[in-house]
């Protein structure tokens, strides 16, 4: 069958944490890097059907395609990991220092992935800046970066702790993608499984760490009022704070510990 089991998922998340965690620094860079690049890809592809059709919803159908990639080239993307690496820190199986070493990497191969791109979008889009007037997606994402940063700094603790939540559910969703990946042994399958959480967060709009690596960037180079420090103080580290609790708590701790830990049979009551 196709269809693979919960207590047979939760084998193969600690079989991705502890095969992840093996991985050299070289390859969690390259993976890192082409996963960033790739929900960068996503996002524009997804403002792009948005401004055209004037329905966010069709953003959002079309942003899994990136996220789906990554899952079937198994890349590496940080967000992911916070929900996997830890399961095998927790079982004794990999050291701290190798689960930080694995994040730290992957976090900054997204990084590097994610502002790359955006520098190579408002290349070609610009015409390397001889062009001025930003177009609607380039619009969009000037407007979708300032509110992202300056939204939530105008609400003061309450926009950040909004930004916080908003990382939670988010990641919740997106390792719930990655997991569902797992319940199918076919590509098809795989593809419908992961596709369905990715398209959930994106609808709802969520804040995802590695989108944001891409989005604030590049609306900062289209001319964004957005400084570096609104970037990271006002969403950057909150937001990724918010994933890497709502990946692990929600996702990975949930699903590997009700399914995946031997439990002892009951006892049968004495007569």
């Amino acid at each position: 069958m196709d269809y693979v089991s919960p207590k047979e998922v939760a084998q193969t998340m600690m079989s991705a944490a502890l095969s992840k965690s093996s991985l050299s620094i070289r390859d969690l860079l390259i993976r890192g890097c082409l996963s960033g690049a790739l929900l960068g890809i996503s996002v524009t592809l997804a403002y792009l059907a948005t401004t055209q059709t004037s329905l966010p919803l069709a953003g959002a159908l079309v942003f899994p395609v990136g996220f789906i990639i990554i899952v079937l080239l198994g890349l590496e993307l940080v967000t992911g990991s916070f929900s996997l690496i830890p399961l095998a820190f927790f079982e004794k199986k990999i050291t701290a220092y190798s689960m930080l070493k694995n994040l730290f990497w992957v976090f900054t191969g997204n990084l590097i992935g994610s502002v790359l791109f955006a520098a190579l979008f408002w290349s070609a889009s610009s015409e390397m800046g001889t062009i001025t007037q930003p177009g609607t997606i380039e619009q969009m994402i000037i407007k979708v970066a300032e509110k992202k940063t300056l939204g939530y700094a105008s609400h003061g603790s309450a926009g950040l702790l909004s930004a916080f939540v908003k990382g939670i559910l988010c990641n919740w969703m997106v390792c719930m993608g990655v997991v569902m990946a797992m319940t199918s042994k076919s590509t098809p399958g795989k593809i419908i499984a992961a596709a369905i959480p990715i398209f959930i967060f994106f609808a709802l709009g969520y804040e995802h760490a590695v989108v944001n690596m891409f989005v604030i960037p590049a609306g900062m180079m289209f001319g964004a009022k957005v400084s570096f420090s609104d970037w990271w103080l006002s969403n950057q580290l909150i937001v990724t704070l918010g994933n890497i609790i709502g990946g692990l708590l929600f996702t990975g701790v949930a699903i590997y510990y009700t399914y995946g830990k031997e439990k002892s049979p009951l006892a049968s009551p004495s007569v």
